[in-house]
Order: structure tokens, then C-alpha cells, then sequence
């Protein structure tokens, strides 16, 4: 079900998206409000789902994760026991920020970020020794032009 939000809704969570460190009182002044109907806000889209949670954004770069790749996955298997052991096997894989099940010729694509060439070879080696997969193609991003979790409002 589809939350339904106000502009004063959409305006805190305009703000939390670009800064959730900011406390109460800054959002309140932000947003024209004071600091109790934004916090009562804040639970109430909490409960509701909106805000499923609060986390630090980290630069991969300045951690060493220089690489970034898209792997696109195509398999012979849809047994419901295949999808379940690919599916953990994914979860498991700190390497994988994303993975996304497709419509059309190619299965799933992931987004692996590593440290670079021969960390993805591990990554993929330990894929392939866990799960049969019928085709891998390995896109290297070599520049990364938008990135955010910025969700349109």
C-alpha cells in the first residue's frame, strides 16, 4: 500500500535524504515546522514503512574499492532449490551492493564492487563454485557518472 504523504511529509523526507545526521531542530527550521510535529512525522512514516532505515553512506573509492562491475547472469536453472541457494549465496557476498532479478534475455544482474581485476576473479570463482550458472558476462563501470539513493519525491 502506498503511503500517503503531504508536502510537509515530503519536505522532512527531502531533508533526511540529503542529511540524516541533522538533528530535529535543524529539519523543523528547514521545513517551516517545529521540532515535535516533525519528529511525530518522522515515527509515524517509520511505522508506516517509508523510513525503513537510517545508515552512512561511505566513499568505495577512499576505502580501496577502485572497481566497480556489472555482472550480468544468465542460467539454465529456475528450480525453486536453485533460486534459493543462488539467492543466499548472493546475499552472503559483501562484493554484491545490488542485485536485481530481470525480465527479457538475462537472468540477474549484480553490482560488484572490489578492490579491482583479480579481486573480481575471486568473487567470481567463489560465485561459480557455489551455484551452476550457465553464462557470466563482467561489465567494468569505468566511470561512474550519477550515483545516489535520492529518491525522487
Amino acid at each position: 500500500m502506498v503511503a500517503q504523504l503531504d508536502d510537509l511529509d515530503r519536505k522532512i523526507l527531502g531533508e533526511l535524504q540529503l542529511d540524516a545526521s541533522q538533528s530535529l531542530d535543524e529539519i523543523a527550521r528547514k521545513v517551516g515546522s517545529s521540532k515535535t510535529p516533525v519528529w511525530n512525522r518522522i515515527r509515524r512514516m517509520r511505522e508506516q514503512g517509508v523510513i525503513t532505515r537510517q545508515t552512512a553512506i561511505l566513499d568505495a573509492e577512499a576505502l580501496g574499492l577502485e572497481a566497480c562491475f556489472f555482472v550480468l547472469i544468465r542460467t539454465s536453472e529456475h528450480e525453486a532449490e536453485w533460486q534459493r541457494k543462488f539467492l543466499k549465496t548472493l546475499r552472503e557476498r559483501p562484493e554484491v551492493l545490488e542485485a536485481h532479478r530481470l525480465a527479457g534475455d538475462i537472468d540477474y544482474i549484480l553490482k560488484v564492487r572490489v578492490k579491482n581485476a583479480r579481486a573480481y576473479d575471486q568473487f567470481y570463482q567463489a560465485l561459480i563454485s557455489e551455484v551452476k550458472i550457465y553464462n557470466v558476462t563482467a561489465l567494468l563501470s569505468m566511470e561512474e557518472i550519477k550515483s545516489t539513493t535520492v529518491l525522487p519525491l
